[in-house]
This record gives structure tokens, C-alpha cells and sequence, in this order.
């Protein structure tokens, strides 16, 4: 039997933070109300792309797994705040990393975007069609926050993950999923 499993992984951090007791000088809120019921004390800001973001995380994934971007199959980025509707973001990553081989789209699954994109690499990779497969999560949502509502504006921040997927007979990585959606808690 196939495998996807995970070889490698980065991440990208922006340096700028913005912590709850910033908000709380233009919303009505404090660190206490933020941290209480989200688990929350700062997020990270980028003044970057959402596509450079991931082309961070990517190329630490990359390194993390010992590969070079044109042994890539397949390049997934999962994100709802890409840099433009078309091209893909997933298209930018591909040439900023030099993996123009791959395969590549976006997914758009809001918070859940980054398993949705775990499912599908590991089934490409599980169907014998890809043998190794970049899976990227990056969210630049500050740019898109109306600043002035507490609901949102405390809760999202910006950022990218990646793992690389790489096919093996061993049963390690994503074992099994289930993906679903409750539509009714819109």
C-alpha cells in the first residue's frame, strides 16, 4: 500500500505583532476579554505577500526534507486571501521556488483550508499519481480585517505553513480523514 508521508516542514512568521493590549487602544476590548475566550495575546502582521509568505514557509519545508523545489509534483496552497484571483497564488510559489514542473492550484476551504489540502495531496499521492507533493497554508487576512469590529478583528492574523508530502510503502503521515462542513453554523 501507498503513504503520504510528511518529510519536511517549515513555517513563516512575520516580525511585526500586534498584541491584544494594542486592539484595546481602538476597540473596545482588553488583553483579559481577548485572551479569556480565544487563548489569543498578539498576531502576527505581514506587509508582504500571502504568496511570499508561503514561498518562505516552502522553502524551509524544502530544506527540512533535504529536496529541491524541481523534484516537486504538486504544489498546493491553501489560502482565502490570496495576492490576486488569477494566477493562482499556488503559481506564484511555483516560480519564486524555480519548481516549474509541478502541478499547481489553490484551495479555498477558510480555516480548514490547510487539512482539505493535506486530503487531497496525500489521495494524489496515494493514487500513484504524485510521488512528492508541497502542501502550503498561508493566510494574510489583516489586510482584509475591518479594524473596527471586535469579533474578527481579535481573532485573525497572518502567516504561512508547509509540509512536503513524499510517497512511501511505511504508514506514517495522513492515516485517514474525514472532511466534512457544517453549512447550518454560517
Amino acid at each position: 500500500m501507498r503513504y503520504a508521508n510528511i518529510t519536511g516542514w517549515g513555517k513563516c512568521l512575520p516580525p511585526a505583532a500586534l498584541s491584544n493590549d494594542d486592539l484595546s487602544t481602538f476597540i473596545d476590548t482588553s488583553d483579559d476579554w481577548i485572551h479569556s475566550r480565544t487563548g489569543i495575546r498578539s498576531r502576527r502582521i505581514a506587509h508582504v505577500s500571502t504568496s511570499a509568505l508561503a514561498s518562505v514557509a516552502a522553502s524551509h519545508a524544502l530544506a527540512a526534507a533535504g529536496m529541491q523545489a524541481n523534484q516537486l509534483d504538486c504544489i498546493i496552497m491553501a489560502t482565502a486571501s490570496p495576492d490576486s484571483m488569477v494566477p493562482s497564488a499556488a503559481s506564484a510559489v511555483q516560480q519564486s521556488l524555480g519548481a516549474g514542473r509541478a502541478a499547481v492550484f489553490d484551495i479555498n476551504a477558510a480555516c480548514t483550508g490547510f487539512i482539505y489540502g493535506l486530503s487531497v495531496g496525500s489521495a494524489l499521492i496515494k493514487a500513484g499519481s504524485m510521488q512528492r507533493v508541497l502542501v502550503i497554508g498561508a493566510e494574510r487576512l489583516t489586510h482584509y480585517l475591518d479594524w473596527t469590529k471586535r469579533d474578527t478583528a481579535v481573532l485573525f492574523g497572518d502567516g504561512a505553513g508547509a509540509v512536503i508530502l513524499e510517497a512511501s510503502d511505511q504508514p506514517l503521515g495522513l492515516l485517514a480523514d474525514k472532511l466534512g462542513c457544517d453549512s447550518e453554523a454560517r
